[in-house]
């Protein structure tokens, strides 16, 4: 990833991080908790542990 391109992923990652149900991310599936995003043209798809503060990243999608 270009060093410009990493630095806007990382920052909107902590946007992502700090209100994982927002910035335009949805649901996958039925599972309000697993979500998916599109940060600065990376998809990511994530899960969501409120009981212990906690968003996994399961995948990101870069090509």
């Amino acid at each position: 990833m270009p060093r410009a391109l990493r630095a806007a992923f990382d920052t909107g990652m902590q946007r992502l991080a700090a209100d994982p149900y927002g910035h335009h991310s949805a649901p996958v599936k039925a599972d309000a908790d697993r979500r998916e995003a599109t940060v600065s043209g990376v998809v990511v798809r994530y899960y969501v542990s409120d009981a212990v503060l906690t968003v996994t990243v399961v995948r990101v999608v870069y090509v």
